[in-house]
């Protein structure tokens, strides 16, 4: 039976792979994190002990790492501070977590003879894109210390990329789904069940949203085919916030309005993901409506942001 390692287990995309893995493979499966952000809630009862494994640890942790990774064949290194004002407000934890903490991964992951390791970008490391939808060969000039942390992850990545230890990269769009919190979605129906206006920063941003299940399913799919170039995972349509908060008030019958606050420097204003390697690569299509599952999110989302 193969093991499988999961960085970052406890976050919203983590808990959400990790329930993939246990439905979808035989392989035994240990998640580990450091619970800053993350909970436990929704993978610790998800499969038998024998083939789930819930470390509490930190990737800037070597030694804690190279126990954990012993005997591993694939890893998907999630583990991160994955918030961009988050990091802008830490900016040394989020360098030790994102760069350090892949390092350390890496590191690790070929000591132990891991096989294939998968590492979760992000839109960020392209940071203001000059023109939509962004190629994976775009350049990458991040706009913020999150965006920054990830093109230095990647690069190691690269270093670290051998016949022996395939090393593969996939950048996310904006993932949402049942279990997120802290981001825009979330945010958005939290400040409804209050009623409190829905804040858009500059109000022209315009955003690629990609379900949850789509992301899973490319993490795991990037894991079988071990592309040798970064593959971007997004729905490939962009929607503007200002579309998407009006969406929100309609769904849920609410009034709470819409209130324009100045743009955020750090911020990101316009992004779509070019998707034809997914397409290609992944074999995967996005739905036609990429915001297709919000309805499935309005009770689950106000629920997790207010740790029910």
């Amino acid at each position: 039976m193969s093991l499988i390692v999961v960085t970052g287990a406890a976050g919203f995309i983590g808990q959400h792979l990790v329930r993939y893995l246990v439905r979808h493979t035989s392989a035994r499966i240990v998640g580990l994190d450091n619970l800053r952000r993350g909970r436990w809630d929704g993978i610790h009862d998800c499969a038998p002990t024998d083939r789930l494994a819930l470390i509490e640890g930190d990737v800037r942790d070597a030694d804690l790492l190279q126990r954990a990774l012993k005997g591993a064949d694939t890893i998907f290194h999630l583990a991160a501070q994955s918030n961009v004002i988050g990091a802008a407000l830490d900016t040394d934890y989020s360098f030790q977590a994102n760069v350090v903490g892949t390092y350390n991964v890496l590191r690790a992951a070929r000591a132990a003879g891991v096989r294939r390791v998968i590492f979760t970008s992000s839109r960020e490391v392209y940071g203001e894109p000059a023109v939509l939808p962004v190629p994976e060969d775009a350049p990458l000039v991040a706009k913020n210390f999150y965006g920054a942390s990830k093109i230095a992850g990647e690069a190691y990545c690269r270093v670290f990329d051998s016949p022996e230890m395939r090393v593969s990269v996939v950048r996310l769009a904006n993932v949402y789904g049942p279990g997120d919190r802290d981001r825009v979605i979330p945010i958005f129906f939290e400040r409804i069940a209050q009623g409190r206006p829905l804040v858009l920063y500059g109000g022209d941003q315009v955003i690629d949203f990609a379900p949850i299940g789509l992301v899973v399913e490319a993490l795991w799919r990037a894991a079988e085919t071990l592309s040798p170039d970064p593959i971007n995972i997004g729905s490939g349509q962009g929607t503007a916030l200002k579309d998407l908060a009006q969406r929100m008030l309609a769904l849920t019958g609410s009034t709470a309005g819409i209130a324009i606050e100045p743009a955020r420097p750090i911020e990101v204003r316009r992004f779509i993901a070019q998707i034809d390697r997914m397409k290609d690569r992944l074999g995967l299509t996005p739905p036609g409506d990429p915001l297709a599952e919000l309805d499935q999110m309005q009770n689950s989302s106000i629920a997790a942001t207010r740790g029910w």
